[in-house]
């Protein structure tokens, strides 16, 4: 049997003071990603979990209102569909993969979104590859409200 090892009061006293030293630490990632988004005007949704009716309102909705608000790159991540194990109907298969697919061919379809789109296109690796769309919006002061 192997002997553990104890620490010595010593070494809890530098840890300790190394500790109060570090002040707050936050979360790196979140940090980087939302100061990323702020000064590249992008915007996020994600749409897991949603049916594919809310999250068609629930799109429609963003878009317009980051539109509005006039970002110019939208993130949404629908997710690869391969959680879905329902071989029965076709719409749940994990072959077909709904949000994946129905989601842009939605906003394809919807005029007053494809107004103010002008590109939608697959999203890099590391902001979701297959399972997420960039969408990129068009200037909003050439339009009149």
């Amino acid at each position: 049997m192997k002997k553990k090892y104890s620490v010595s009061s010593k070494d809890k006293k530098v840890w300790d003071d190394f500790t109060k030293q570090m002040g707050d630490v936050s979360v790196k990632k979140v940090d980087l990603n939302t100061e990323y988004q702020t000064i590249h005007n992008i915007r996020r949704l994600d749409l897991h979990g949603y049916s594919l009716i809310d999250a068609n309102k629930i799109v429609k909705k963003f878009i317009i209102e980051s539109f509005n608000r006039n970002y110019k790159k939208l993130l949404i991540v629908t997710g690869k569909g391969s959680r879905s194990k329902s071989y029965e109907n076709p719409y749940l298969s994990e072959n077909l993969s709904v949000l994946k697919n129905s989601v842009p061919e939605y906003i394809k379809n919807d005029e007053n979104l494809s107004s103010i789109i002008s590109k939608i296109t697959q999203a890099s690796p590391k902001d979701g590859g297959e399972g997420a769309i960039n969408i990129f919006l068009k200037n909003n002061k050439k339009f009149i409200k």
